[in-house]
């Protein structure tokens, strides 16, 4: 009869330290982890897949970024390196598969930062890394549904997202995984778990290289990046701590009867213009449209869509720009057929004193689906000290667009007697031909 013959493998498993450990022990259902830059949440991810993969589970790890399928593919491969050299396991560098032949049994990483890109496959564990730059339809078009025959968990891994991180995201709202942190934070029923860590409760990292890095960061970053803050938790120095989340609304069609004003925010890279209509009985500016095309298109392209945009409205006034720098670029627009005017109040501080106590009053309603709009109002500060206390300066001015042709426009209006346009109209200027 023949003999079998047993060999033991060594499985290569780094410690997780402190607080990553209860990271990857924990058993919840969807797990949500926020964390600083350098935590170690992707290698915290390798170790606890590599564990519930030798428990015979099917993992698929995604990330939008090839370097962070890298660090866990470097992760997962180390510690299984004996049982793939002996051809128990078997591994696949191209296609980042280690699996069990014969079986269905794998681990697999891969980029991915939509729907369409995580598509293709099913898992007893999905970890969506970097959550806070996919796109919001990767986990509820695709991830959820994935899990349901195997009743699935999920792991959702991210640090606060920055205006820094804006152009390599793929998110609608930037927001989104922020959000669900929340929502997750107040289940009561043990399926969700959150974990909240910052840079410095990782043990390989010394705090005075941390604090050395800093130097170069803002007080923003440093308490989105490093702190791993979610915006309503961080901001000290909002500017628009004024505004309401009960001013955030489901989009309607805006009645043809409402009179249109636009702001403007020129730049050959990023131009910038919101688009709000007032209600005439309650003198309310609903926020219905940002726009934030990228660079490329000439003055006459522009002015086409803007008038698309406000096709079958009554557009009362225009406003944007440096009132003698830029006096040049508003000419162009006017000679395309789009009257910009100057703004009656260019300085930064009274017209963000404008924007703010209309705010404080509610009269600035916004759509929810403008993204762009509400992510730099959340933003949108003033640097701090070292005792964070708020300076006379704003934190990055140069990349709030949308703010800027927020207040160039609605610096117009004086916050206290904005009840009706009745009176206004006359006032504000010139209408578009």
């Amino acid at each position: 009869m023949p003999k079998t013959i047993q060999r033991d493998f060594n499985i290569t498993l780094r410690n997780p330290k402190g607080k990553q450990e209860e990271f990857v022990e924990c058993t919840a259902k969807r797990i949500m982890l926020r964390a600083g830059r350098r935590f170690g949440k992707t290698v915290a991810a390798g170790i606890r897949s590599s564990k519930r993969f030798l428990a015979g589970r099917r993992q698929l790890y995604a990330a939008p970024t090839i370097e962070q399928v890298e660090t866990f593919w470097y992760e997962v491969c180390k510690a299984l390196a004996e049982p793939i050299q002996a051809g128990i396991l078997k591994k696949n560098e191209t296609e980042h598969i280690i699996e069990f032949p014969g079986t269905k049994l794998r681990i697999k990483a891969k980029t991915a930062w939509n729907a369409n890109t995580l598509r293709g496959d099913y898992a007893d564990d999905l970890i969506l890394d970097e959550f806070q730059l996919m796109n919001e339809d990767a986990w509820s078009v695709v991830g959820a549904p994935m899990l349901l025959d195997n009743d699935g968990d999920a792991v959702f891994i991210y640090t606060p997202p920055s205006l820094h991180s804006q152009g390599v995201s793929k998110a609608r709202d930037p927001l989104h995984a922020a959000k669900m942190f929340k929502k997750a934070k107040e289940d009561t029923t043990g399926r969700w778990q959150t974990f909240h860590f910052t840079s410095f409760d990782n043990p390989h990292i010394s705090a005075e290289a941390l604090e050395e890095i800093s130097k170069d960061m803002s007080r923003v970053a440093y308490r989105l990046e490093i702190l791993a803050e979610d915006i309503d938790e961080a901001w000290r120095g909002l500017i628009y701590s004024s505004f309401k989340d009960g001013c955030i609304r489901p989009r309607f069609q805006i009645p043809k009867e409402w009179l249109i004003y636009v702001g403007h925010d020129f730049g050959g890279a990023n131009p910038a213009a919101m688009f709000y209509a007032q209600d005439p009985g309650t003198g309310y500016f609903y926020a219905f449209h940002e726009y934030l095309p990228g660079s490329g298109l000439s003055t006459y392209e522009h002015v086409r869509r803007f008038k698309e945009i406000t096709e079958g409205y009554n557009v009362i006034k225009c406003a944007g720009g440096a009132k003698l720098q830029e006096d040049e670029i508003r000419q162009g627009y006017t000679a395309h057929g789009w009257n910009i005017q100057a703004p009656k109040i260019e300085k930064v501080k009274p017209g963000i004193d404008k924007v703010f106590a209309l705010h404080e009053l509610n009269k600035i309603i916004v759509f929810e689906d403008l993204y762009n709009y509400l992510f730099e109002k959340a933003n949108y500060s003033w640097k701090l000290d070292e005792h964070n206390i708020p300076m006379g300066d704003i934190e990055d001015k140069a990349k709030y667009h949308l703010m800027d042709a927020e207040r160039y426009i609605l610096s117009d209006f004086t916050p206290e007697t904005v009840v009706s346009v009745g009176i206004r109209v006359s006032r504000i200027g010139d209408r578009h031909g």
